[in-house]
């Protein structure tokens, strides 16, 4: 089933949580996932029959010894709505989730449900006003990246008409941050960067060092 695509977050800033221990969303990003833990079937059906949105959040580290109860999660996560859903005969869901935002978790609720609920503020771009610095810190993300890729190969022809399209800086960024194959520690705190400047110029920086032990470049998609 599919859904409206746009949304936003709802009057009450409470937010279903679905920690995960490998994956960052950033705000616009598809990314499918496949629900099988019965409390996470739960989050589904009440999020299918509410506002269609939930919360992905990483957790930290050594999350092994307390997967089952609480773990401690980062602070920082990616609000999702479901834009397409199907329930499986035996009760487990395949969706794809499109972030809508940032958000920082405030407090986690008490409450009788068997996943976890928390409050939380919606986090916003702030973007340099100036056109000229705009254009210098996409320039400075375009060399790094670029510089990974073969000249004249099809992934170094998508991501310059990805950097000469319309999209801005700030939602260029999180592309790139999703798509290549970054240390989650890095795709997580260029998920907690609202300066689009800083998260920027700290995407840059990690591109121009070498990460012998990753596929690089990798199979890259705008998707």
């Amino acid at each position: 089933m599919m859904a409206d695509s746009t949304a936003s977050p709802n009057a009450e800033n409470l937010a279903r949580l679905f920690p995960l221990p490998n994956l960052v969303l950033y705000p616009q990003i598809v990314q499918g996932l496949h629900i099988f833990e019965p409390r996470y079937r739960q989050l589904m059906a009440d999020t299918l029959d509410s506002d269609m949105q939930f919360a992905l959040v990483l957790l930290q580290p050594d999350w092994e010894n307390d997967y089952d109860e609480r773990p401690p999660i980062q602070e920082i996560a990616c609000l999702g709505k479901v834009i397409a859903h199907e329930k499986l005969n035996d009760g487990r869901y395949d969706l794809q989730l499109r972030g809508i935002s940032r958000i920082r978790i405030l407090e986690e609720l008490d409450d009788d449900k068997p996943y976890r609920t928390a409050r939380f503020e919606p986090l916003h771009d702030i973007v340099p006003s100036q056109m000229s610095v705009l254009t210098a810190i996409r320039k400075e993300v375009a060399t790094a990246i670029l510089a990974r890729f073969p000249e004249g190969g099809t992934t170094h022809k998508q991501i310059e008409e990805l950097i000469h399209s319309d999209t801005p800086l700030g939602p260029l960024c999180d592309i790139f941050a999703y798509s290549l194959p970054l240390p989650l520690e890095l795709k997580q705190q260029l998920l907690a960067e609202c300066n689009v400047a800083a998260r920027a110029s700290q995407l840059a920086s990690a591109l121009r060092i070498p990460q012998p032990d990753r596929r690089f470049p990798p199979e890259f998609s705008a998707n």
